[in-house]
């Protein structure tokens, strides 16, 4: 016969044994449900792109059925109410692409000398001043950027086109133009491309800046010549990331850059945006199922692919370029 103490102790080993196989399986329980609701939150991403194609495609394809694909593509004009309907996206496009491209003519300069500065050569208290002011021009309303452009900077463009040195350019600068309306969105997108640009410069380890130092390179030489070249994979991707937010802006171009559809690459004239398009149609009272109804999502579609081929080139170069430390 055991002993009561040698039965306690047998009791309490019983005990520890099942509170740890309990405490086991509940910690199993638990990583079971973090886990799934991180999957379920990257499932999320993906069903939601996809469902969002789903309807674009569902909703374009009668207006690809009744138009056809090849005229939509290669029209020059578009206007659904003339006789018969014009109905070509190359002027949508035309317009999406000047106010993109001149946005990027000022963003990506201005951002990346900005990240540069900020990253290898601003003091630690200048740059904890400038950096959360840059970030409060993407806290301010597009639309007040779009005011801006239409009555602020485009009588400002008026004025200096009438100076003897730049009258050559423009002769007829309209109040609403594609050229205002460019350079706003590219001071909107600077705190994107300069925040993410310094994040990934300030990745970049010290010890590649020692090397430079060490062969005899100053700052500007270092920062040019090995961090630049370094960081290029995220540099790319903030450059990627304006291109993708110039692309869908919607009320800079609404306000300031016009509603005259027509196929341009002229900066100073007046063009009409796909997603100016689109607000266009969606705040009158378009019937469910007509052609101007359809033109939305076709033009959806096409804002879609465009962001897209951007993203894919964007990650390419990340890939390209991507190096680990």
């Amino acid at each position: 016969m055991s002993s009561p103490e040698a039965k306690r102790k047998y009791a309490r080993l019983r005990s520890n044994a099942s509170a740890t196989r309990h405490k086991r399986i509940w910690r199993r329980v638990r990583e079971w449900i973090a886990s799934s609701g991180f999957f379920l939150a990257a499932a999320s991403s993906v069903v939601i792109t996809a469902l969002i194609v789903v309807v674009l495609f569902g909703e374009s394809w009668p207006f690809f059925r009744a138009f056809g694909l090849v005229d939509f593509l290669t029209d020059t004009e578009w206007a659904l109410d003339a006789d018969p309907p014009r109905r070509g996206i190359l002027p949508l496009v035309s317009a999406t692409l000047v106010t993109t491209g001149i946005a990027l003519i000022v963003a990506l300069p201005l951002g990346t000398v900005i990240a540069i500065y900020l990253s290898e050569f601003a003091p630690f208290a200048m740059r904890e001043a400038i950096k959360p002011s840059l970030e409060l021009l993407s806290a301010v309303p597009t639309v007040v950027y779009g005011y801006f452009a239409l009555l602020f900077l485009s009588p400002l463009l008026k004025v200096v086109f009438k100076w003897p040195v730049f009258s050559w350019l423009v002769t007829d600068l309209p109040q609403q133009n594609m050229l205002s309306a460019g350079i706003v969105m590219g001071i909107m997108i600077i705190p994107y491309v300069s925040s993410l640009s310094e994040d990934a410069m300030r990745s970049v380890p010290m010890l590649l800046r020692e090397g430079s130092y060490a062969l005899g390179g100053n700052k500007f030489v270092t920062a040019l010549h090995v961090v630049f070249p370094s960081a290029l994979s995220g540099i790319g991707a903030a450059y990627i990331l304006g291109i993708s937010r110039a692309i869908g802006e919607t009320m800079i171009v609404a306000v300031a850059a016009g509603r005259l559809p027509h196929l341009t690459f002229n900066p100073a004239g007046s063009g009409e945006t796909i997603t100016t398009y689109i607000v266009e149609k969606t705040q009158g009272e378009t019937p469910y199922g007509t052609p101007e109804y359809q033109s939305i999502f076709a033009a959806g579609l096409v804002l879609f692919i465009i962001t897209l081929v951007f993203n894919i080139a964007g990650y390419a170069l990340r890939k390209r370029y991507h190096q680990a430390y």
